[in-house]
């Protein structure tokens, strides 16, 4: 009997795996069609900003939604809340192939976002659900590689699938590979009762999901070069605050909590979150900054700016898979702390190398990629089993909190540096001088140009490699090895 059911074990959380690959791959698919995409719609190429909703719908849907819906899978079960969101990222796939407006494409994507976000600590919490302690960080290794992977197909594949069919053929596809998710969940998860029987936080999770939301509208902004803030922004973080406010008053006098601290190991709870947002903010850093020395620096178009940030991405998903099976072996501390410590070394490697920077890169993907498994699972273990849902939602929030943060402060500061640096810089006039003398000048203008640049890149690698270290003493408070009286046997 085991062995069937150890056989539906693995369908079910590589269906589920399979799914949070689907929507990850959703998240990044945009990049290579996005100006074939808005030509459609009227919005000229020098005017991309117009396109921004496209991203930060899909932002605000997956960040929004994943305390409650995680909630809610601890409370109806995983089966009922993946199939919710696979039948919800259907239709959003749906409605964005057939929209002739920007709106409804939009709120396509919206719908997607929120249903593809709330996947991943879903199953993240459904590998709790499956499997002992001790074999769980390798099946999140395989859960957070399919996760990353979707960074590093996304582009490829809409490029791919709009050259063959068109853009709207990205969409269109997801709907058969939805279904197919569904049939395998369907076949390989038994029937689920209700896992809990405490109400739940529908109110606080209403107004979490609204906090965080305008938290992401507020912080994203697609002109960092402008301020570290997007014209928007102040009001809505402000409204943000206010809501966030607002949760925290109702969490304090419901009797009712999104997340109930009865039962959860707090110190190393709130490690995990700390660790989590570090993560998140030196990732979504190296993304942006990688791209923009290309550009500058190197001299690359946007092509070759993805190629060099391939180096980073590969490791990722690689590093994943590492940090599950060393968690598994030897607990989550341990290669939490070392995978950012490993980080913390590429990125001061990087930062020393700038431009040259295709060792490092490869180097800190594979050291955070190791992360990703051992924070999952540290949630896991220091929170009750019919908490998992919220717990790995609250992970993920922080990764996702955590870029858009990061991003914002460390690109805002880099360019204050740079315009420090370059306060001084004349740029040199062809008027009332030889053209050999011109040419000479800006051959010097453009050197020390290039230097700021590279101080400042370097800067900002720097900071990254501080937040790593940062991070890997916060992981110092995450539980050690599983022991035998935990292990279990699946």
């Amino acid at each position: 009997m085991r062995r069937p059911e150890a056989a539906r074990r693995r369908i079910a959380i590589g269906a589920a795996g399979a799914a949070v690959l689907i929507g990850s791959i959703d998240a990044y698919v945009l990049v290579t069609v996005l100006v074939d995409m808005i030509g459609e719609f009227g919005i000229p190429a020098n005017h991309l900003e117009r396109a921004t909703p496209l991203v930060t719908g899909y932002l605000l849907g997956y960040t929004a939604g994943m305390p409650l819906l995680g909630r809610l899978s601890d409370r109806f079960g995983r089966k009922v809340v993946i199939h919710a969101c696979l039948a919800a990222f259907a239709i959003g796939s749906l409605v964005s192939a057939v929209s002739t407006e920007l709106a409804p494409l939009v709120a396509g994507r919206a719908l997607q976002g929120l249903a593809g976000g709330a996947l991943l600590p879903v199953t993240m919490a459904l590998a709790a659900d499956l499997f002992a302690a001790r074999r769980r960080p390798v099946v999140l290794g395989w859960v957070g590689a399919a996760q990353e992977l979707g960074a590093v197909l996304g582009p490829l594949f809409g490029a791919g699938v709009a050259a063959l069919i068109g853009w709207r053929g990205i969409f269109w596809i997801n709907l058969p590979l939805a279904l197919l998710a569904a049939l395998a969940i369907q076949y390989a998860l038994p029937k689920t009762e209700a896992r809990s029987s405490a109400r739940v936080d529908v109110v606080g999770g209403l107004l979490l999901a609204i906090a965080l939301g305008l938290f992401t509208v507020g912080l994203y902004n697609p002109d960092a070069q402008a301020g570290v803030l997007p014209s928007w922004g102040p009001p809505v973080l402000l409204a943000a605050a206010a809501a966030l406010a607002a949760f925290g008053l109702h969490q304090w006098r419901s009797p009712v909590r999104l997340l109930d601290p009865a039962g959860v190991r707090g110190f190393p709870f709130g490690a995990t979150l700390a660790a989590s947002l570090a993560a998140g903010a030196v990732l979504m850093v190296t993304l942006v900054d990688v791209q923009l020395l290309a550009q500058t620096l190197r001299g690359l178009d946007a092509t070759g700016g993805a190629l060099l940030l391939m180096w980073f991405l590969v490791g990722l998903p690689v590093g994943a898979l590492a940090g599950g099976a060393l968690a598994s072996r030897f607990g989550e501390r341990l290669p939490a702390v070392a995978g950012f410590a490993a980080a913390a070394a590429a990125y001061l490697w990087i930062g020393r190398a700038v431009p040259d920077v295709e060792p490092g890169l490869a180097l800190a993907g594979a050291a955070l990629g190791a992360t990703i498994a051992p924070l999952s699972s540290a949630a896991l273990r220091t929170t009750p089993e019919d908490a998992h849902g919220t717990a790995s939602a609250a992970v993920v929030v922080a990764r996702m909190m955590g870029m858009l943060v990061g991003v914002a402060a460390l690109t805002s500061w880099s360019l204050h540096r740079f315009a420090e640096s370059t306060a001084d810089l004349d740029s040199p006039l062809p008027f009332g001088i030889t053209e050999a003398e011109f040419l000479q000048r800006q051959a010097v203008y453009r050197e020390a140009l290039d230097a700021a640049l590279a101080a400042q890149y370097a800067d900002v690698f720097t900071a990254a490699a501080a937040i790593c270290l940062a991070a890997a003493l916060a992981s110092l408070l995450l539980p050690g090895r599983v022991g035998a009286r935990t292990a279990g046997v699946a």
